[in-house]
This record gives structure tokens, sequence and C-alpha cells, in this order.
């Protein structure tokens, strides 16, 4: 949480809302903000932080591990239409990576502004080549793009 909210102004700048879910309490969210995330981040988290005392929204979402009665930890990308379009779940000695969250994101805003007439490679970045589909581009991939090129 604390990595997502160092980067918290440039998700807002993409237009993102960005909200944390837990099984943890709202006094539980209190303490732990005032004693470890603000040592970590200059005025603690920005986002929400929200109380998932019975595991509901985790078990929408498949993260709800009801015999140790916590969410697994896990990131959601949902689209303004309320559509998962990615997720990620690890378990928590592996930490996420917020770098590859906003170039995801910044994948799926572009795919869909496009209405679909661009798609992003493996590894794309930010005005890098994207893939037009289509029939031009069956068996033409290679000539397209090359992996080399999008890192």
């Amino acid at each position: 949480m604390a990595a997502v909210a160092t980067r918290y102004e440039a998700l807002r700048e993409l237009g993102v809302q960005v909200l944390s879910v837990s099984v943890d309490s709202q006094f539980v969210h209190k303490i732990w903000q005032e004693e470890e995330l603000s040592k970590m981040v200059k005025g603690g988290v920005p986002f929400p932080m929200i109380s998932d005392a019975a595991g509901k929204i985790g078990s929408v979402y498949g993260v709800y591990d009801e015999t140790a009665g916590v969410n697994t930890r896990g990131r959601f990308i949902i689209d303004p239409d309320g559509v998962i379009q990615a997720m990620e779940i690890l378990t928590p000695p592996v930490g996420r990576n917020v770098s590859e969250l906003i170039r995801q994101i910044q994948a799926f805003q572009l795919v869909r502004k496009s209405k679909g007439r661009e798609a992003t490679p493996s590894g794309w970045q930010p005005g890098k080549p994207t893939l037009k589909p289509g029939p031009d581009l069956v068996g033409k991939v290679w000539e397209v793009w090359k992996p080399d090129l999008a890192f």
C-alpha cells in the first residue's frame, strides 16, 4: 500500500480511483495508518481503506481465504464499465510492482480509447509501437513487432 501511495498522484492523473480492502476493522486501519504507513509515506495512505470484516468483498473477487479469515493480497484493474480487465494475486512474501500497474493501466486506456483498433504487445511502453489487429496482421506480427524494441 505504501508503494501505491507514493505513486498515487500518477494514478490520479490517469483518472484512476484507488481503494484498499482488508478484513481489518477501521480501528486497525487507523492505527496502521498512524503508527506505520504515515512513517513510510508522508501523510500516510491518501486513498480509502475499506473494512471487509466478513470477507464479502474478498469472496466476490475470489481472494477471501475462509480458513484463515483473511483476504489474499490482490490487485484488480476495473474499467469504467465495471469490468475486471486484469488481476494479480500474490502470496504475501512477494511484492507487487507499481510501475507495472501504471504501465498496464496506460495500455488498457490506450486500447479502450482506440476502440480496439490498437493492441499493446508484451512489454509495451507508452510511446512505443502498437499492433493493429486484423486480417493484415495475421502471420506478419514478426514484421511489425520485435521483442527487443518493447523494453
